[in-house]
């Protein structure tokens, strides 16, 4: 058993416990692991990175991805930094990191596949990576010069002539200030005519044509600027990134979407003011922000707060049973990768610019309950991804050496390795009543022995019926 607080802050930092994961934390204690996490380049995470390796394109230049693939196997190159997203999600060590990863590439979100961006989405991954525990002015200056935002929000076609408000009106209402700053549409006319001439060259990399600029006065909000000379238009527009950066109503948007990540879906406005202060006080830098956000009064008070979305559910459980990659290849990832398409929650792939919601009520229904609850079988029982597929016996990893003498006592047990806690009353009569049928009648108080279903057959079942709880739906 480990601390509510410790627990509670695993589940909110990270993609679901494990054994290793809870003893490090016992050893070093929550201030101290958290100190490593905020600093993953402490973190030895070699064996991640061998698995990673099997996605070359994952290092390929734009240049090279286009020399290698020449657009017909794009494609493959976007699956991979999926696919790697994902086994970064299983087995990094550097959790917090790749939880922020995901965090920005939701916040700048680039579809992923998406067929503009089959040359560069990896390099795009590449300026998320970098920045993610940064600053978000050089996030955002980076993010949206890229060519993966240029293709995605249709800017590489904007000129001087005609003028594209689609990223113009995105970095406002989305990526920096939201709707409630006050802009207007002349305001976004602006930010669209500051973007001018920021276009994707023959090559496939950044290019900025002065020729295509926009030239005048130009007024966002409180940016001004003269913007007279073509030929400094691409400082313009990172000025304007930097000024959207760092205003007051960007604070606020991060803050409070930082909040709604990590502590509830209905954050207090005094956390949200809290985290804002913070984060203009630190010039934008991420990592004082959550300093201050895991160690509020709100934070620790928040523990049952968040539902796991259907990608940190799959991760969840394949992490708490103790599933590795595949020895070789990739097709345990390929499976997870499809069954989480089948979800709805592939990662990357949301599809709008607003990235995938993050609140409960997206993602409760009938269906997708269902869905959770048969992919916890389907794992456990290593029905698919398949027993050829991963590294790991499943369910049937969590029988124990010594039996335990009850029925009772057996789900004791699992609940334990599972949920880190014991098993409740109502838990263990469900069970029982599960494994009755009409030769056996199976109670708390009923022994185990070899030959019990419990212990064969019906163990899968039984795992995915503690992993359907309300407890590790929870984040």
């Amino acid at each position: 058993m480990f601390s509510a607080s410790s627990l509670h802050l695993v589940r909110r930092t990270t993609y679901g416990p494990t054994p290793a994961l809870l003893t490090e934390i016992g050893s070093l204690g929550a201030a101290k692991w958290l100190d490593r996490q905020l600093a993953p380049q402490t973190i030895d995470d070699s064996a991640c990175d061998k698995l990673l390796a099997r996605y070359p394109a994952l290092d390929w230049s734009i240049p090279t991805t286009r020399a290698k693939l020449n657009n017909s196997g794009g494609w493959d190159a976007m699956f991979q930094v999926v696919r790697a997203t994902l086994t970064r999600a299983l087995w990094s060590k550097r959790q917090l990191f790749e939880v922020m990863v995901e965090f920005w590439s939701n916040h700048l979100n680039v579809t992923c596949p998406s067929s503009d961006v089959w040359d560069n989405r990896a390099d795009y991954d590449r300026v998320i990576r970098e920045h993610a525990l940064g600053s978000f002015d050089d996030l955002l200056v980076e993010a949206s010069l890229h060519p993966a935002m240029q293709r995605y929000l249709d800017n590489a076609s904007s000129n001087k002539w005609h003028p594209n408000e689609n990223q113009g009106r995105e970095l406002l209402e989305l990526h920096t200030v939201g709707v409630g700053a006050g802009y207007g549409e002349d305001d976004v006319k602006n930010s669209a005519r500051i973007l001018t001439g920021v276009t994707v060259g023959n090559d496939g990399t950044a290019l900025y044509k002065p020729a295509w600029h926009w030239t005048g006065p130009v007024q966002v909000l409180g940016f001004t600027h003269q913007n007279a000379d073509a030929a400094g238009g691409l400082d313009v527009a990172k000025a304007y990134l930097r000024y959207l950066a760092r205003h007051e109503s960007t604070a606020a948007q991060l803050a409070r979407k930082l909040a709604v990540r990590f502590v509830s879906d209905d954050p207090s406005p005094g956390l949200v003011e809290r985290l804002a202060q913070t984060y203009l006080d630190h010039d934008t830098a991420i990592v004082p922000v959550l300093r201050e956000l895991f160690s509020s009064s709100e934070f620790k008070a928040a523990a049952g707060q968040k539902v796991r979305r259907p990608y940190e559910d799959v991760v969840a459980t394949v992490r708490v049973l103790g599933l590795k990659a595949d020895k070789a290849g990739t097709q345990g990832v390929e499976a997870l990768h499809w069954m989480l398409a089948g979800m709805g929650h592939a990662p990357l792939a949301w599809a709008p610019p607003n990235g995938y919601p993050d609140v409960a009520a997206a993602w409760s229904s009938p269906a997708g309950s269902l869905a959770r609850w048969n992919a916890h079988l389907n794992i456990g029982a290593r029905w698919w991804p398949g027993k050829n597929m991963l590294n790991g016996a499943g369910a049937m990893s969590l029988m124990p050496a010594k039996l335990p003498a009850t029925h009772g006592a057996f789900v004791d047990g699992l609940a334990l390795r599972l949920l880190n806690r014991r098993a409740t009353a109502g838990e263990k009569a469900a069970v029982c009543a599960f494994l009755t049928d009409q030769w056996n009648k199976v109670t708390p108080g009923t022994r185990v022995t070899r030959k019990s279903a419990i212990v064969t057959w019906r163990l899968p079942y039984v795992v995915a019926l503690l992993l359907d709880t309300p407890e590790h739906a929870l984040r």
